[in-house]
């Protein structure tokens, strides 16, 4: 396999300048390399009377295109993904027809023979398991099933007093609207969004790399009782599929743990051929606020199926746009396990994923490794320089002593 396999081989090779910078370039961050530029804004849009929803519209324009991130707290949460070939597309809201029984064409982006992608997230249920008998970290379900929570009916916040347009974020947080054991008293599920103005990394593990064109949603589940003593927590997630096939899962491996400790793995759901769309995120959750190592969980996906079983609650916003016949794929994420640390440690539960269009951000070797490579294949060589230099001046030395008879 070479220098370059999954698993690193000492001075498997001598060093070669042109492949040091060959390999520095290739892994150096966008920021070294330039990037486009994009102009995002996020809005929350008032209905025809001038009053605030839960409709929250982030758009990113360059030369060429514009994409169009429609996020929603009608019904399920759920966010809309549309990419055009125009810099001047629009969105077009109807609130007559949206906050209707029959909201279909509610949402339109113009001109709609723009559009070249466009596609749906809905967050439809919070599971909840008992794992405390449970000590298959595989097993599925992961312990015992309670009813799960419909988050169609969850009451959320007035999404304008979160709103931050400076740092382009948001958060919709909210509880269940019945909650007879009183779970959430304390508590809240929040769906917070963030978009993004240029390439970097976030400050908070997992560090997903972003470009101008992404957004982040990170989900928080803070201060709700559980109802197990060592309860784990889930979320199914719908996708809207307009083909015969559900959108692919891919698992990505790297050598570099720097911005993720201990974790080598990427995650990626793609909408159809690239480009297109997609979703990305790390296979780890994490049980306190400022996250690490040892407040890491796994995060189990299980494959995506055709939703046949039962019927989903249906998003507003997706049947404005999509109108009412539609297909769906869901997939469900599991956090935790039953031993090790777990929502039960400071009953807090974050998690967070990339969104977006085109060509997802590729994950590239980092400084610290860069250095490391650069030491670990340099070292090698300039042993043998120096062991070279040795014996050429040896050999010189010999050449030139003259013996005395």
């Amino acid at each position: 396999m070479g220098c370059m396999a999954l698993r690193w081989g000492w001075g498997c090779c001598a060093p070669n300048p042109m492949l040091l910078l060959s390999l520095f370039l290739t892994a150096a961050p966008f920021g070294l390399l330039g990037e486009e530029t994009h102009q995002v804004s996020l809005e929350v849009i008032p209905d025809e009377l001038g009053s605030p929803q839960n409709l929250l519209h982030i758009r990113a324009v360059d030369a060429n295109s514009t994409l169009h991130y429609v996020w929603s707290s009608l019904g399920p949460p759920a966010v809309l993904l549309v990419a055009t070939n125009t810099p001047h597309s629009a969105l077009s809201v109807n609130w007559s027809l949206l906050l209707s029984p029959e909201p279909d064409g509610g949402l339109v982006v113009l001109p709609k023979d723009s559009i070249q992608f466009s596609s749906a997230l809905v967050f439809t249920r919070l599971f909840e398991f008992d794992s405390t008998n449970t000590s298959d970290a595989a097993a599925t379900p992961p312990g015992k099933p309670y009813p799960p929570y419909s988050l169609a009916e969850f009451s959320w916040n007035n999404i304008t007093d979160s709103l931050d347009p400076a740092i382009l974020s948001a958060t919709f947080r909210g509880h269940p609207m019945h909650d007879p054991n009183r779970a959430f008293a304390n508590g809240s599920l929040a769906f917070r969004i963030q978009a993004f103005s240029r390439s970097g990394r976030p400050a908070q593990p997992p560090r997903l790399l972003h470009t101008a064109d992404t957004c982040q949603l990170e989900v928080v589940l803070a201060g709700a009782s559980p109802r197990g003593n060592r309860s784990l927590f889930g979320l199914e997630v719908a996708t809207l599929t307009q083909g015969p096939d559900c959108p692919s899962m891919q698992e990505q491996h790297s050598i570099d743990d720097e911005y993720s400790p201990a974790v080598f793995q990427l995650n990626q759901l793609l909408w159809g051929s690239l480009p297109s769309g997609f979703m990305q995120w790390r296979p780890v959750a994490f049980s306190q606020k400022q996250g690490g190592r040892e407040s890491a969980l796994p995060c189990q996906a299980s494959p995506l199926h055709f939703t046949l079983a039962y019927p989903l609650p249906q998003s507003p916003v997706v049947q404005a746009f999509f109108g009412s016949q539609n297909n769906f794929c869901t997939f469900n994420l599991t956090f935790g396990a039953s031993t090790g640390p777990g929502y039960w440690d400071q009953r807090y539960l974050r998690w967070s994923m990339l969104l977006g269009m085109g060509p997802p951000p590729v994950d590239t070797l980092s400084p610290l490794v860069l250095g490391i490579m650069a030491v670990a294949l340099g070292a090698p060589g300039l042993m043998l320089l120096a062991g070279g230099l040795v014996l050429l001046l040896r050999h010189k030395w010999h050449s030139e002593y003259q013996y005395i008879n």
